[in-house]
């Protein structure tokens, strides 16, 4: 393992602090490494892997795909992308989907998508989009100018013009920030990579209104907290609150990398053709790991069992809180959850690896709980007994 590490040193660019383990296998919501240890893993490739690892009949559709045909472009149609848009349509409630490479595209596809429906509304460019601070949406250039995170941003700027950024859960601040060049209010229902955040209900709802009056685009970014995570198919759905576009991936592909932004019809009317497009977006192959992860939630029912299994994995992270200072809270829904404690969280994430379990951080201070949607209280159970040993 060592030697592999070293190789990899020498050889990638330094954009990652990995840990010092080579995953090799996975099976259920274990990995292995290449000497063979096993892991729990509470990550889930950062929300990917909702059906854990080796689901036979998932991997089974994918063989089937590459036999069949892989890759053909946009020049023409395919059936596996013609289904995959239906279902995905179906699921978010949405009308119209283009297919992506990764959540990154899906966010530059839904900025341009607003763009081009202000453009066509009011002759003009120059428009505005109100994010959210704390956000995250990926690390492209037009990702970057809608994330509210300096610490991302500032080494590449300067980043896209017209975007103002607001707080989250501040009703005054939108209003305050919201002007006639205003074409979206784009966040994501409960912040990620900023912390395990959730929106307000009253908030959302709010937001909603206000564009409605004033024809501006909402956009969701579901990447994370979409695809089943909260125990609805897509976070809005649990707040009544529905967006004019909205962005999925990660678990959208469960490990084959597949995005998408998906709209109304009002909004999704401003795109002509020749306004947006992508080589390998909606292939053959990445459709049909949509079609699969579609076909696998409804067989196993992982919306009604993650809604059941999330209320145990409250109750225990709760239990927490109550029994540790160094706790300051709970946050999230569903298998999207956040301890934030009073201190860097850098060593317990270390440490939970020496201790065979994997555990990513939102922030410096915060634990975040995102494993497979097939997780069970046994597991959980599995999970709390490392964590606190860890912190005692």
């Amino acid at each position: 393992m060592e030697d592999y590490i070293k190789e990899a040193e020498e050889l990638l660019m330094h954009t990652y602090s990995r840990y010092k383990i080579i995953l090799d296998k996975g099976e259920g919501v274990y990995l292995y490494d290449i000497n063979g240890k096993r892991y729990l893993d509470f990550g889930a490739g950062i929300a990917v892997f909702a059906l854990g690892y080796g689901n036979k009949e998932y991997n089974t559709v994918l063989k089937n795909q590459i036999d069949k045909l892989l890759h053909t472009s946009n020049y023409f149609y395919n059936v596996p992308s013609i289904k995959a848009a239906d279902k995905l349509a179906k699921a978010s409630g949405m009308d119209r989907v283009f297919f992506t490479n990764s959540g990154t595209e899906a966010i530059e596809g839904a900025i341009k998508l607003a763009r081009k429906y202000y453009y066509k509304k009011h002759g003009t460019g120059d428009s505005q989009i109100i994010a959210l601070n704390n956000s995250f949406h990926g690390r492209s250039m037009g990702a970057l100018s809608v994330t509210g995170q300096p610490k991302y941003r500032e080494a590449f700027e300067p980043l896209i013009d017209g975007v103002v950024f607001a707080d989250l859960n501040s009703i005054e601040d939108i209003k305050n920030k919201i002007n006639d060049k205003t074409c979206a209010i784009l966040l994501e229902p409960i912040q990620g990579e900023g912390g395990v955040n959730p929106a307000g209900s009253e908030y959302l709802q709010f937001i909603r209104k206000l564009c409605d009056e004033k024809d501006i685009l909402l956009i969701f970014d579901e990447i994370q907290c979409g695809m089943g995570r909260t125990g609805e198919m897509f976070a809005w759905q649990g707040y009544g609150v529905k967006p004019d576009i909205l962005t999925s991936a990660k678990a959208l592909g469960c490990g084959v990398p597949v995005g998408a932004f998906a709209a109304n019809e009002k909004a999704a009317s401003a795109f002509e053709p020749g306004d947006h497009g992508t080589t390998y977006g909606g292939n053959p192959f990445t459709a049909a790991a949509v079609n699969a992860v579609f076909d696998q939630y409804e067989k196993l029912d992982l919306l009604h069992h993650v809604k059941e299994v999330s209320v145990y994995l409250e109750e225990k992270l709760e239990e927490l809180v109550k029994s540790y200072e160094g706790i300051k809270e709970r946050r999230g829904k569903g298998l999207l959850q956040g301890l934030e404690f009073h201190y860097p969280v850098k060593e317990i994430i270390a440490k939970a690896m020496e201790e065979h379990l994997i555990l990513f951080s939102a922030g410096s201070n915060v634990l975040r709980f995102v494993p497979p949607l097939i997780i069970t209280t046994e597991q959980i159970d599995e999970m709390i007994d490392i964590l606190k040993k860890i912190i005692e």
